[in-house]
């Protein structure tokens, strides 16, 4: 589990935040994404060494179909000397509607990460993400991977959670998570609010886990655009 949470990526926002603009791709063929955030948190453990990243996507929708790809970056930092310095994640998916309220997104992840020596050793991997939304109520997220870090581990990650409008442009986030894998399982959880102001999205939001050691406790600001 130690080279999991140095590797540092058991499993969206409440997926991974490539997911996060996936369904905005049905408006148009293409969308953007770009967002500083003080501390980048994936599943409630971070990813920046607790610092500053800089992130960005660019997405295409192929029409009507409910078919989609994308890619989304930022900086990493593991706390390792020869580690990455950036990861840049690659997806394609599908995102239908199923009624007035309910809606499904399947996606199929490639993680890479970049800027390593050769001593760190290859930590890519693919991931597939599922989401049932029930709009108003909650999204349900469900990650599998049976090569993590390629490492030939078996995750899988659940997650129950949504953003909620508080009328005045302000949101209410907050999702409860709970990663299953070969060498030990773990509960992440996030609460925090969000503000449209501009053409901006300004957020506040608290991360923690139940691990024991310090790569949790998070509060992270953050500030996003896209179109």
């Amino acid at each position: 589990m130690q080279k999991n949470l140095k590797a540092a990526i058991l499993a969206a926002l409440l997926a991974a935040p490539a997911v996060s603009f996936a369904q905005e791709a049905e408006e148009s063929n293409f969308s953007w994404n770009a967002a500083v955030v003080s501390d980048y948190v994936f599943r409630g453990v971070s990813q920046s060494g607790e610092d500053i990243a800089f992130q960005g996507g660019l997405d295409y929708a192929f029409g009507d179909s409910g078919f989609y790809a994308g890619a989304w970056a930022s900086n990493v930092d593991f706390q390792a000397f020869d580690g990455p310095s950036v990861e840049l994640d690659a997806y394609v998916g599908y995102n239908a509607d199923l009624g007035d309220k309910f809606n499904l997104d399947v996606m199929l992840t490639r993680y890479t990460y970049h800027g390593s020596e050769s001593t760190y050793g290859n930590i890519d991997y693919n991931e597939l993400i599922t989401k049932f939304s029930m709009a108003d109520v909650a999204t349900l997220t469900v990650g599998y991977t049976n090569d993590y870090s390629n490492s030939g581990e078996n995750v899988t990650y659940v997650n129950l959670g949504n953003s909620w409008d508080l009328g005045k442009d302000f949101s209410l986030n907050a999702g409860f998570g709970r990663s299953f894998s070969d060498s030990g399982d773990y509960n992440d959880w996030n609460v925090g609010v969000s503000k449209s102001f501009g053409g901006l999205e300004f957020g506040l939001n608290y991360y923690d886990t139940n691990l024991n050691f310090n790569v949790s406790d998070s509060v992270v600001l953050s500030v996003k655009i896209g179109g």
